[in-house]
């Protein structure tokens, strides 16, 4: 099967009618060979680079909530005004750098073992995610 038939399928499974637009979504999102971060603003500024016609932020919003809630995309949220969405949906740390605002993928073999204390009554851990924070040294 082409991309562009794996993109229809994943459209049409989140909810979404195939345009033009939602495909060039598609292809920015998950026509790469590495994980991608971004936000919506960065990642609409991408689409219309790559795109000959206009594309409104709520059909690129409305896609990429279509996907996460489908489970295509993870959101991560750095704070209370900044979320990421990461085209690996893997249980899985990252580094933030704070002098960049760029997200970088953190393989569990470079994180040691975790332990949680505190239990939730009524309530089972899903998944453990560390978000570490760095900043530039100068």
């Amino acid at each position: 099967m082409g991309n562009i038939q794996i993109f229809i399928k994943k459209l049409r499974s989140s909810g979404l009618r195939p345009t033009k637009q939602r495909i060039n979504i598609c292809k920015v999102l998950f026509d790469r060979k590495d994980t991608f971060h971004f936000t919506i603003n960065e990642l609409a500024s991408l689409v219309q680079r790559k795109s000959t016609k206009e594309i409104s932020l709520a059909t690129i919003y409305n896609t990429v909530h279509a996907f996460k809630k489908k489970g295509y995309l993870k959101e991560i949220s750095i704070n209370s005004d900044k979320n990421y969405f990461d085209t690996n949906i893997s249980n899985h740390h990252h580094f933030f750098n704070e002098g960049t605002n760029e997200l970088i993928d953190l393989k569990d073999k470079d994180v040691g073992k975790i332990k949680i204390k505190k239990i939730i009554p009524g309530k089972g851990i899903k998944s453990v995610e560390v978000i570490v924070k760095i900043a530039n040294n100068n």
